[in-house]
């Protein structure tokens, strides 16, 4: 499967990634099997969580914050530690079972890419693996 591209517009941005990576699955014909998204950065993400309401994206975005804030006396040179830590936190794949060649998220669920150390433009990894 082919990696995709997609910008961030701001520090920490949470997209929801569903339809690329549905599209994706499509265009390698993977109708059974588990898809993996891979997320090869350090300073964002990948999680599954709740689409219907965006008040939990920006809870989450609440809570990291609380737990790692962006100035908290850090020795990194960048000045994007906090980035690194919620990235690590978050974590950098997901895996979703394939079945009629639909991804099988929950009635709630959706993939959605984190980015912690926006904006910057971001690639995307799937990789299908077929039932047997």
């Amino acid at each position: 499967m082919n990696p995709f591209t997609l910008k961030t517009q701001s520090r920490t941005d949470f997209v929801n990634i569903d339809p690329l990576v549905a599209e994706a699955v499509r265009e390698a014909g993977l109708t059974d099997g588990m898809v993996t998204v891979f997320i090869p950065h350090t300073t964002a993400g990948v999680t599954i969580n709740e689409n219907a309401d965006p008040d939990v994206m920006a809870d989450l975005d609440l809570v990291l914050d609380r737990m790692v804030p962006w100035n908290g006396g850090y020795s990194h040179r960048e000045g994007n530690t906090a980035a690194h830590v919620k990235a690590s936190m978050v974590g950098s794949s997901v895996q979703v079972i394939v079945s009629a060649g639909k991804l099988q998220l929950g009635t709630w669920q959706s993939l959605f890419f984190c980015e912690f150390d926006g904006p910057r433009t971001r690639q995307v990894w799937i990789k299908g693996t077929p039932t047997k």
